[in-house]
Order: C-alpha cells, then structure tokens, then sequence
C-alpha cells in the first residue's frame, strides 16, 4: 500500500462526519485566503506610504480586518478539528476492537496479543494526530500553495518561476529520500514488533521466567533487540536529516534570488518596492508551509508502517461468514451429525479426514484419541469457529451455515482446556453465560461446579476482582469457574 494510498484511506475513514469535515475544508479555504491576502496587503501598505495621498489607513484596516478572520477562523477550526479527531479515534479503537475479535482463531494463533495491542495503540494515535494536521496545517497549506503560484505568475512570471523552481525541488528531495529509506523503515518496524512481542511473552509468563532463572538472558535479549531496532533506525534519519539541509539550502537561495532579481526588475522600472516586499512575503509563506508539509511528509513517512499494519488487520477476512438468507435457530433438542468432513490446516496439515458420526439428542458422547487427532478440531467446527473444508454439519437436522453465528452458539456451551477468564469480577466471568441470569441461578450454577464454597470464602464474595486469565485464582479454581460459566448458559 502506496504512501499517498494511506493517507487517502486516512482521510476516508472521516466519512462518518463528512458534514463537518466538509465545513472545515471550507474554513481551511478561508484562512488560505487570508495567508494569501496579508502579504498582497503589505506590499499595498508599502507603495501607499511611498506615494502623497496612499490611503494607508485604508489598506491598514482591511490588513487588521483580513488578520481577526483568520484568528476567529483558525481558532474555531482548531476547536472543532480536535473534538472530531478524538472522536473519530475512539471510532477506529472500536472498529478494530470488533473486527479483530471476529476473526478466526488461526489468525490469532499466528498473532501475539502484545503485537496486535500495538498496532491498535500506535495506528490510532497516528490516525489522530493526521486528521488534526490534515484540518489544522496540511490542507490550508495546500490551498494556499494552489491560490498562490497562479497569483504571482500572473504578477510576475520572472519572480514566479523561482517560486516554482523552489517547488519543484522540494518535491524531488522528498521524492529520493522517500525511495532510498522505506526498505530500512520497513525493518525498523519488524524490529519495533518484535520487541513488543518479547516484553508480551515475558509479562504473560514471568512465573516461568523467574521460576526458571531466565531475567538476566531476557533482559539481555531485549538490549540486544533494541540496539539492532537503532542499528536500522540510523541511516534513516540520516536520510531524512539531510534532505532537511538540502531544503533549508534551496529555500535560502530562494530569497537572496527574489531579492537579486527584484531589484534588477525595480531598477527596469517592471517593478514596486511594494511588489518586491509582497513577493518576498509570498516566498517566506511559501517556504514556512513548504516546511509544514515536510514535516508532514516526514511524519506519514514514519507512520505509514504503523498505518499499513492497522489496515493489514481491518482487511483481514473472517474465516466464517453468514449466509445472507441464515436463519435464528431455536433452542435445539441437539441432535449433532458430522457427514463426511474434511478439514486442513492452512499449514496443509489435514486434521479431520471423512469424518462421519451422528449423536442424538440428549446422550452423552466423549471423543478420544492421541494428541493432534483432531478432537478439539472437531469441537470447534461444530460452533463454527472455523468451517469444514468439505462435508456438512447439522443440528437437529439443520446445516449449520444456514443458521446465524448467534443462535448457534447460544446453543453451544464450552469448557475450554484454557478457562479463559477476563479481568473482571468473578461474578461478570459467570455472567458471559448468560447476562441475564438472576442470582439463584449464578448460585445453582456454581453449586453444581462445586465452585460456590471457595467463593463464598473470599473477602468479596462473588464481587471478588479476577486478575488477568484468572492468575489471583488457583488451576482447579479457574476450571470450576469455567465449568459454572457453562452450566448458567444452560445450552
């Protein structure tokens, strides 16, 4: 995905409040105007003073009236860019949010959870911080540059062109660092995963690091990650420092130009003093947002691997879909039959091969079998996690891709070998079973996964607080909650 594609798919994702953000553009169009007016303004000033009867105060008091617009303006673009920004950000946490937890489980079995956080984390601050500059700095720049390089060729085509000579090398010295330095950035950001990665594996199993005396080599590992991440980071900047000096170089040889030419053009009589200070004001304004932008360009330069990963992740399809004419399925007598499945891994590892058995209602069926034979594959394509990739399933007679992902899975309850529990209290764990259940039936539940009495004994009961994948609570403690959790939903 292309630099420019980015920041259009940046821009894109304001559709929500594209009311707003098209009044914005307009306010960015006004404050060109007035970035466009002032030094127009200036020079008047200049050759008003120079003449007997110049109407100075005149040209004064549009110059004061043009400068409180643009104040009023910018202070209200500002205000209203910041509160969308904000606004829109939290919009794409969720929309990641929802969209990651959809996805299937060999994605997220490829994926670690501190790298996703990351990406998360870092995409959408960069889609904050571009939106705010797109309304605050970039688009009035481009603006003004459009509504300025026509205006001084059509006052000076001499002077204009080295306006234009000073464009046009902005962009080539843009363009070469670009090239030479997104190799190496794209390194630097596999680096940048990886350390997050690692800190992820170490906080998620410090138990094992520290039980295992492994601190002082995982610490190391790290120093030893980070020096490699500034190893690659280096040359980068270099590039980018240098196209800065080469820019700062052309802008300044710019101006002396301007003035060079100027006066020569003013000793020919082709020229004010006033036009001379005004085109000079064009320069200097040119030249600060030439700055802007590339500080801009600079920024999305580093950014766009961050933004590339967000939206590698959004255009990640589900592995299961609904069909558009899927049926709610009812409470199911439950009825299970598997008729000739077939399922692989996308490693190419088949896992379920012709697999055929019909369960009726109401038994009680285990499925055994050496490790990897398949029994948690199996489990797991009868609430759709994933699909066969050949055969049906049915239950109580129905095709399971012909019901709604919801009501199927309303009707599957599962303990699985993990317990799963979130960072909540011990009593919203128990509620993922069923939210609306009362608390005689949060009790029964728990009763019958002989869980009740070691909750009963905490301090707060069912209120108790559950660290992170229940680590405050003991191994059987976790499998009983896990098992109540199951029981409440009564599938």
């Amino acid at each position: 995905m292309s630099i420019l594609r980015i920041y259009l798919r940046v821009l894109g994702l304001l559709a929500p409040e594209r009311a707003l953000a098209f009044a914005l553009t307009v306010a960015n169009l006004v404050l060109a105007g007035v970035f466009f007016m002032e030094p127009m303004l200036f020079g008047r000033v200049i050759d008003a003073l120079s003449k007997p009867h110049g109407h100075v105060a005149v040209f004064i008091g549009a110059w004061a009236l043009v400068g409180f617009v643009g104040v009023v303006v910018g202070a209200l673009v500002s205000l209203h860019a910041d509160r969308m920004s904000h606004r829109r950000r939290l919009g794409a946490v969720r929309a990641y949010f929802e969209h990651v937890i959809g996805l299937p489980l060999s994605f997220h079995g490829n994926q670690h959870t501190g790298k996703l956080l990351r990406i998360m984390h870092i995409g959408t601050d960069n889609l904050s911080v571009l939106w705010l500059g797109f309304f605050r700095e970039h688009l009035t720049t481009l603006l003004a540059i459009v509504v300025m390089i026509p205006v001084a060729i059509a006052i000076n085509w001499q002077l204009a062109l080295l306006m234009i000579a000073l464009l046009t090398c902005f962009v080539i010295f843009n363009a070469i660092a670009i090239r030479r330095t997104r190799c190496a950035q794209d390194r630097v950001q596999d680096y940048h995963h990886r350390i997050s990665t690692r800190v992820g594996d170490v906080l998620g199993n410090v138990t094992v690091v520290q039980s295992f005396t492994r601190t002082r080599e995982e610490v190391s590992g790290l120093k030893q990650l980070i020096a490699e991440a500034l190893s690659a980071q280096y040359p980068v900047l270099n590039g980018w420092a240098t196209l800065s000096v080469f820019s700062r170089a052309a802008s300044t040889l710019t101006v002396v130009a301007i003035f060079a030419l100027g006066a020569m053009l003013h000793a020919r009589g082709e020229i004010s003093i006033g036009g001379i200070v005004s085109f000079v004001g064009f320069a200097l304004m040119l030249i600060g947002r030439l700055e802007q932008f590339a500080t801009f360009i600079s920024n999305l330069f580093f950014q766009s691997n961050s933004l590339r990963d967000f939206f590698d992740v959004l255009d990640t399809p589900p592995a299961v879909t609904e069909a558009p004419d899927a049926v709610a399925l009812p409470r199911v007598r439950g009825e299970v039959a598997f008729e000739h499945v077939d399922f692989a891994y996308e490693t190419g590892r088949q896992a379920l091969r012709d697999l055929s058995f019909r369960i009726p209602a109401g038994s009680k069926v285990a499925v055994v079998g050496p490790t990897g034979a398949g029994k948690t594959t199996a489990l797991s394509l009868l609430y759709r996690a994933t699909d066969p990739s050949r055969g049906r399933i049915t239950v109580d007679g129905v095709d399971i891709r012909g019901a709604t992902l919801e009501s199927l899975r309303r009707n599957v309850a599962v303990v699985f070998q993990e317990p799963g529990l979130l960072s909540r209290s011990i009593e919203e764990n128990l509620r993922i079973g069923d939210p609306d259940a009362d608390d005689r039936a949060l009790e029964t539940a728990a009763r019958a996964a002989q869980a009740h009495a070691f909750i009963a004994e905490k301090p707060e009961g069912y209120a108790t607080a559950v660290s992170e994948r229940g680590r405050s609570l003991s191994g059987g403690e976790r499998q009983r909650l896990a098992i109540a959790r199951a029981m409440l939903k009564d599938a």
